[in-house]
């Protein structure tokens, strides 16, 4: 094996860390450069550790990596963005764990996906800057699912492809997407879809980010949106997204609720 193959330069995001060992921690890294890997931080634990501090969960590193016997050994860790404002405040917490379960429970160790690291980083970014978590979740939702293979269809009926017309619509998970009231009875899983809500989706899918910001829904309709993305997210995944009960405590909280 080179020197080139024994050791890697990386810029990654950590989406989880575990106990390994002693004083060691076993960290799942999204990186740009390989996409999802496992490494072994040895002596993070230990409180003279240079490295803990850029090694926390979604923090933005730079690793430089040497290739272990099982697992690519860290031997150097610097921050590059540690999103720190986030961390001051419940509802961008919680958002941010949720981005990141959701990029995780995503991929697998099959390679590098520059789309989508750049997707992760820019969507911390705009949360750390105080765009609306409405705007921020959704639209890292639908972009995650383009580029993950599961866009859904909001423009056509998935049943007989006839154009949706501007009446409230049906969605199925199982169909992945939306169903007109015709064919609504095709789906057993179809659920009723205001076209209100079904235009904000529509919107997050065709539309950049910056056009998207300016999307202003009422709290019935945003209630609504996160149900069916949450709900679809929930079927493709085959498992609960455990940071969505948390985001949605802490936004109770934050209404008074």
């Amino acid at each position: 094996m080179s020197m080139r193959e024994r050791s890697r330069k990386v810029e990654g995001i950590i989406l989880r860390r575990q106990r390994w060992g002693e004083a060691d921690r076993l960290l799942t890294v999204f990186t740009r450069e390989m996409g999802k890997v496992r490494v072994v931080a040895k002596g993070v634990r230990k409180t003279q550790s240079r490295k803990a501090g850029h090694l926390e969960p979604f923090m933005q590193t730079a690793l430089m990596l040497a290739q272990g016997r099982d697992w690519w050994i860290v031997t150097q860790a610097d921050t590059v963005n540690a999103f720190f404002t986030l961390r001051d405040d419940l509802q961008k917490t919680g958002l941010a764990a949720y981005v990141i379960e959701l990029m995780d429970k995503f991929t697998y160790e099959d390679g590098p996906n520059p789309p989508l690291y750049r997707l992760v980083i820019e969507t911390l970014q705009q949360l750390e800057a105080g765009d609306p978590l409405f705007v921020v979740a959704h639209f890292y939702e639908l972009r995650l699912l383009d580029l993950m293979g599961f866009r859904p269809q909001l423009f056509n009926c998935v049943v007989c492809e006839n154009e949706i017309q501007a009446v409230d619509q049906y969605f199925s998970a199982l169909q992945g997407g939306v169903i007109c009231p015709r064919c609504s009875h095709m789906s057993e899983d179809a659920r009723r879809i205001s076209m209100d809500a079904l235009k904000y989706l529509r919107h997050f899918q065709r539309s950049n980010y910056k056009q998207t910001l300016a999307a202003n829904p009422d709290e019935q309709i945003v209630n609504e949106v996160e149900g069916i993305m949450q709900w679809y997210l929930t079927f493709l995944l085959e498992r609960k997204i455990n940071s969505q009960a948390f985001l949605r405590d802490v936004q109770k909280k934050a209404n008074g609720q």
